[in-house]
């Protein structure tokens, strides 16, 4: 890791005196609301990668999860379901099936706190800019912003007819549509509607019944309302709609499951050797008699109120409404034959078939004012609410299960009644999941001098959480399944070894009080220099992510105890540079993370499992770089950096409540690294445009980017790491050229995307041998074609 930070400070030696040496282009300020006030980025005392709308249209992104290779301190996890993938920040993240578990990195869109991160995982249109906020921001966007905050603006409407149609086409019958209409409708009323279409017949190829999968079919509208009835009062409201029936995502036979050898889709590998796993990474089959499946509908309301007094004071009210639906369906047994023999599991492949639906309810209100931000003295102050409620059912049709003797006394009472692999039974389970929040919060900033300031910021939160859980099994003899719980006795274990039941609920709250401060300074102010030679800051800053509880279709006595809130400290120092034709922007940093909420090895109960608890003690430190440089008035280079180390200090050992005491081969597992926590990252990337003609110009732009190897799962209780945990690094790099042509009313576009056709995984799933080989990992290419009103 040092030697990769020389190398940072060589490199972002030499772009400063590129930049310094350059007189000719000049760089365009970067506004950003970081900070819920509009600032200048370089002004901002924490690490913010800002992506801006040409950026995010050029890389031709379904959503936020194709940006990762745009900023190196995110990583995400693909999940079955778009409820069940997860966003991380330098390492940081949540990782759970848990309904009622929060996320460690915050999602906010035009100012609204999403319940969920995976409610923003679908199609992104009409983008002002995304700003990654990254280490705690809870003093601000509170309490699930413990890693970091995506914050997603989008265009507000223009006081100018404008518009735009564009359609995209790619390789197996991809395509995107999307329109947008925006102006004046009288002289104080702006109005837009952006529409999105979009569909993918999908990039793995199911054996079972000859059809592509893992595509989607997306649709979505957002409609804006700005209301100017006056110079210092502005009302915006802003209604949403997504619709997304996605084929996806199926898991992928990467390593021999042993299921079905003679499957067509069988994978082109050996398996574990010597301890390491030989991954097919050219594996685009399954074999599946169940199409897997997520099915969205996102309804949104919001209402923005700005008004500014005599004094300077702008007082802002954000009001929002928000349901989400999210139905997954699952193939579990991963094969086309599981349940089709009537002999015994699991001598024969076995049958698993999940079907759920989430239904999600959210409604917030957040008030603050600010004071001037021309004022020696700047601060803000607010209140937030949040009331989240969520109602989901889960059922699992799966083969009954006796390979243990746990039917037999049903067997036996029922002559005639069999237990084989072709006998499916089934369970549901009912949730309830309730939170609720209130914070105070403010902010503010004091200029010692003209080149030193400081800052602090507060949070006093109070959160409850509280959930019902109950399980049916729904055979009519009350037969046991696998992954189906029997009637009654309603458990698998001992009630002492935390052991199943039909009923849980319980119910939790805590208060927290968090703090941000820091000091920033003006280099040239502070050493009266003439030149531009930057800022620096220092921030100190409190996380805070709240309790929980570990709810899922089979959760046990130990689930329904409350997992406690997780709590950080972070310090961060950083460099800023902007002058002429560069940007450069550095930050250091190191965080420890308490009471960290992770799914934890427990074999407290005689079966390993993951488990949802308070794993213990983790730490993440390192180096992050964003340069932009404006080489050429024709040309942008731009560069970006994340060397981190996110390791384990201390987990926390699963106890047996049987004899009261851990495993005797459990360890602390101290140093070891985080999931989904690469150690360096990087992309670079450039923008070109010449002009060939009077009236038309040539664009060129591209990106490449390197994702470091990193694990997906905790090591065990003794410290050992399963050789299916690593997933490989892998580069990508993509490429546009194309015409603009007169003044970018027209434009053609070609993508191409992955041109090295390095393929990779992103998510080890689980059994052995199951991953997620995502579209970005083959090689493809699209044309769009764009009409502009101007």
């Amino acid at each position: 890791m040092k030697k990769s930070i020389h190398l940072l400070s060589a490199s972002a030696a030499s772009l400063l005196l590129m930049g310094v040496g350059t007189a000719q282009a000049q760089l365009d300020e970067i506004i950003v609301t970081a900070q819920k006030t509009e600032q200048n980025l370089q002004d901002v005392p924490i690490a913010v990668s800002v992506l801006p709308s040409e950026v995010i249209e050029n890389k031709y992104a379904n959503n936020i999860e194709n940006l990762q290779t745009l900023v190196p301190s995110i990583s995400f996890r693909k999940g079955s379901t778009n409820a069940n993938s997860a966003i991380s920040i330098r390492g940081i993240g949540t990782v759970s099936f848990s309904l009622a578990a929060e996320p460690a990195v915050s999602t906010v869109v035009d100012g609204v706190v999403l319940g969920r991160s995976g409610q923003a995982f679908t199609d992104l249109f009409d983008i002002e800019r995304i700003e990654v906020l990254r280490g705690p921001q809870g003093t601000l966007y509170g309490k699930n912003a413990q890693a970091g905050v995506i914050n997603i603006v989008t265009k507000r409407p223009s006081d100018t007819l404008e518009g735009f149609v564009e359609a995209s086409f790619f390789e197996d019958n991809e395509y995107k549509v999307r329109g947008k209409i925006s102006g004046p409708i009288s002289d104080t009323v702006n109005g837009s509607l952006v529409m999105t279409k979009s569909e993918f017949d999908g990039h793995i190829f199911n054996t079972f019944n000859n059809q592509q999968v893992n595509g989607y079919e997306r649709s979505g509208l957002r409609g804006m309302l700005e209301f100017l009835p006056s110079d210092d009062l502005d009302i915006l409201l802003i209604y949403e709609h997504t619709e997304s029936d996605d084929d996806c995502c199926a898991d992928l036979e990467v390593l021999p499951s042993g299921r079905n050898p003679n499957s067509p889709a069988a994978p082109d590998s050996a398996g574990i050797v010597n301890g390491v796993a030989d991954l097919d990474l050219d594996q685009r089959l399954v074999d599946h008699d169940l199409i897997t499946q997520t099915i969205d509908e996102t309804d949104a309301i919001s209402a923005e109120v700005n008004k500014e007094f005599d004094n300077g004071h702008v007082l802002t009210s954000i009001t929002a409404y928000r349901t989400w639906e999210n139905t997954e369906i699952r193939e579990g047994d991963f094969t086309s034959i599981g349940g089709s023999s009537d002999q015994p599991v699991f001598g024969v492949p076995f049958l698993l078939h999940d079907d759920g639906t989430r239904d999600w309810k959210q409604f917030s209100q957040e008030l603050r004012i600010a004071s001037p931000q021309d004022a020696r003295f700047r601060y803000q102050v607010g209140f937030y609410y949040l009331d989240l409620d969520v109602e989901a059912d889960f059922t699992r049709l799966a083969s009954c299960q006796n390979n243990g003797g746990q039917n037999q006394p049903i067997l036996d009472a029922n002559p005639g009644l069999t237990c084989n692999a072709n006998d499916l039974v089934s369970a549901t389970g009912f949730f309830n999941n309730n939170f609720e929040n209130y914070a105070f919060f403010g902010q503010a900033d004091f200029d010692f001098t003209e080149a030193v300031s400081g800052f602090f910021g507060f949070r006093q939160t109070h959160d409850e959480v509280s959930f019902v859980y109950t399980r049916r099994n729904n055979d009519e003899f009350g037969r046991q399944g696998v992954g189906v719980r029997p009637a009654a006795p309603n458990s698998q274990f001992s009630a002492a070894s935390g052991g199943f039941d039909n009923t849980f609920s319980n119910s939790t709250e805590e208060d927290n009080f968090s703090v941000k401060a820091g000091l920033r300074a003006d280099l040239s102010e502070l050493f009266q220099s003439d030149r531009n030679i930057g800022d620096v800051y220092f921030t100190f800053a409190q996380g805070y992510k709240g309790p929980g509880f570990n709810t899922f279709y089979n959760m046990g006595t130990n689930d329904a105890l409350p997992i406690a809130a997780e709590e950080s400290q972070s310090f961060e120092i950083g460099y800023k540079f902007n002058a002429g034709p560069l940007l450069l922007n550095i930050a250091a940093y190191s965080a420890e993370i308490d009471d960290f909420q992770a799914n934890n090895f427990d074999n407290s109960t005689g079966v390993t499992i993951t488990r949802l608890t308070n794993a213990g003690t983790v730490e993440t430190q390192g180096v992050e770089v964003d340069a932009i440089w404006q080489a050429t008035e024709n040309l942008t280079l731009t560069a970006a950096l994340a060397v981190n180390d996110a390791t384990i200090k201390e987990f926390n050992c699963p106890i047996d409540q049987t004899t009261g005491q851990p495993p005797a081969n459990c360890t602390s597992r101290s140093g070891l690294d985080l999931f989904f926590s690469p150690d360096v990252n990087y992309s670079l990337g450039f923008d070109y445009e010449t002009p060939v003609s009077d009236t038309t110009d040539l664009f060129l732009n591209g990106n490449f980017s390197h994702v470091d190897d990193q694990q997906s799962l905790l090591p065990g209780n003794d410290g050992s790491i399963s050789p299916n945990s690593p997933l490989p690094s892998y580069d990508q790099l993509d490429v546009n050229v194309g015409l603009s042509m007169y003044d970018d009313k027209y434009r053609v576009t070609l993508i191409g995307k992955n041109l090295t056709d390095d393929s990779f995984v992103t998510t080890f799933s689980g059994d052995g041998f199951r991953y997620q080989i995502p579209r970005e990992a083959d090689r493809y290419f699209g044309v769009s074609f764009r009409a502009s009103l101007n």
